[in-house]
């Protein structure tokens, strides 16, 4: 039986982990630590870590997997494999060279095409009409190992990072599972990847999440739908954080950017081209609420 370590932590790698458990010998998990959450800041669990103990699966959470004791562990248990999805730390050659069948990671892009941290966000923030998975051979590159196999998907004008992410993760289950017997028995071989059309997409930062309405509307309603649901983009009322969390576009040009209106009995910004009208939107410490339903309680919007 070809024993298998997985390493992953957030909801995006559960499908993966759990349809492996199933087929394979998983004896144990690298996660990352628990961090705080939510407004009272407890302490929280991985959902990897939490399926893994609903599995009975060993866990692990280093800070760094360089650590000795780590490493210590990762040899302990003897993997003939590692599987790596959204794992969020780069595997080094002690890890990668560990395996003999080596390490396969579980991207979320049709690589060359986003390499890096953010490959859901990035395909939407760009407009790209379709994403992917690809399993992947992990070399000491950032994404630059050989590619064993692709799937693609459409992404719809509704897609969401979180709605986009929810459907790779499934299809990456699916490929994952498809391939990996021929991957073991030798009979699908990898393929590398052609690094002149590699693009990147680098790690977000909660305050890439600002709007600039000297941007186009178009540009910035694909922001808030990548941004979704993290880190959220924001904009500034009354002096308070207010997020966008669902948005259309009125193209035409308009006479100043950054001025809030009413368009059609909705909140609206114009911008440095067209109008960002506001479907669903979230005031400083309160729950998202519909545009309507908003300006009901805010009287001076566009005032």
């Amino acid at each position: 039986m070809i024993r298998v370590v997985f390493m992953g932590s957030p909801e995006f790698a559960l499908p993966s982990f759990r349809r492996l458990a199933e087929a394979y010998s998983v004896v144990g998990v690298v996660t990352q630590p628990d961090k705080p959450a939510g407004r009272g800041r407890l302490l929280t669990s991985p959902p990897v870590k939490i399926l893994a103990g609903e599995l009975g699966v060993p866990v692990i959470q280093p800070h760094r997997l360089s650590e000795p004791d780590a490493i210590q562990q990762l040899q302990l248990w003897e993997p003939d494999l590692i599987i790596v999805a959204a794992f969020g730390q780069i595997l080094r050659p002690v890890v990668l060279d560990l395996p003999r069948f080596g390490c396969i990671n579980i991207h979320a892009s049709l690589l060359p095409r986003w390499r890096g941290a953010a490959p859901i966000q990035a395909a939407i923030l760009n407009g790209d009409e379709s994403t992917g998975i690809s399993i992947m051979l992990m070399d000491p590159g950032v994404d630059t190992g050989s590619v064993l196999s692709q799937a693609s998907i459409s992404i719809t004008r509704d897609d969401t990072a979180g709605s986009l992410g929810a459907k790779l993760s499934k299809l990456g289950s699916e490929l994952l599972m498809n391939i990996l017997p021929g991957y073991l028995d030798g009979t699908l071989q990898p393929q590398p990847q052609d690094n002149t059309l590699a693009t990147y997409a680098p790690m977000i930062k909660k305050e890439d999440g600002l709007l600039d309405f000297n941007q186009p509307a178009a540009d910035l309603e694909r922001k808030i739908r990548a941004f979704n649901p993290w880190p959220g983009a924001y904009t500034f009322w009354k002096d308070q954080v207010l997020k966008l969390h669902r948005t259309h576009v009125v193209n035409g040009p308009s006479d100043k950017a950054g001025k809030m209106i009413i368009y059609q009995a909705l909140p609206a910004i114009t911008t440095q081209y067209g109008i960002l009208v506001i479907d669903e939107l979230q005031p400083a410490g309160k729950q998202i609420l519909q545009g309507k339903a908003f300006l009901q309680g805010a009287r001076n919007w566009g005032a």
